[in-house]
């Protein structure tokens, strides 16, 4: 799974015997094979609404594992820009979770998965950090409420982004393994002011941590 739709050709470039399977929306679907493993690829858009739709269609249609492949923003001082992180679980602060299960039902990734992309990331020699990220439907926060950025930096998590914790509670649902690895392409929360104003998703080094990310990713699917 990965939220933008150009960002499945990234992923369709490690796969052989490459077919479409169909494109609605945000919704793109494409399959290939990887180590004689049929793969699916499927970009979920922006957003737990949204993403949640495709997970859930995609749990009832047989599929095993899902891992997410996405990009977030650091939370803690030393997480930024071009690092990797493996989540462990997520922080259930998304607007579509909170109306399938109550607030106390966990978001956690599968131990399986996790084992996998550990073993995967070690592989290729690939320095990952682990930790719980934040699922957020709040993108731009304003004066009103503000946001409470700092607070779960303070509980330790580390990395915010806006689909994990739906994807891990629909897959547990479901009885489907589950994961996530993204590639950080800032830091929100980091000391210097400027540090936001510069902010470039498209730069080189998240290109490669997005690149590494997927490779991870893949070998965990197939392990």
């Amino acid at each position: 799974m990965v939220g933008d739709p150009d960002r499945v050709d990234a992923v369709l470039s490690y796969l052989g015997d490459v077919a479409e399977i169909s494109r609605n929306r945000e919704y793109r679907s494409m399959k290939g094979m990887f180590n004689g493993q049929e793969i699916g690829v499927v970009s979920h858009g922006v957003g737990s609404a949204g993403a949640g739709i495709c997970f859930e269609e995609l749990c009832k249609s047989s599929v095993s594992r899902i891992i997410r492949v996405g990009s977030a923003g650091g939370m803690q001082e030393g997480i930024g820009t071009g690092d990797i992180v493996i989540a462990t679980g997520a922080v259930r602060e998304d607007g579509l979770s909170q109306k399938l299960v109550p607030a106390t039902y966990p978001a956690t990734v599968s131990a399986n998965v996790l084992t996998a992309m550990r073993a995967s990331a070690e592989s290729f020699g690939y320095s990952c950090l682990e930790g719980l990220v934040l699922s957020t439907d709040l993108f731009y926060p304003r004066e009103v409420l503000g946001s409470d950025l700092h607070l779960w930096q303070r509980a330790g998590v580390a990395a915010v982004e806006m689909e994990c914790a739906p994807l891990f509670v629909i897959c547990s649902l479901h009885g489907v393994e589950s994961g996530a690895v993204v590639a950080i392409d800032g830091n929100p929360l980091a000391k210097d002011d400027a540090a936001m104003e510069s902010y470039d998703p498209h730069q080189d080094s998240v290109k490669k941590a997005v690149n590494q990310s997927i490779q991870i990713a893949l070998n965990a699917l197939v392990s």
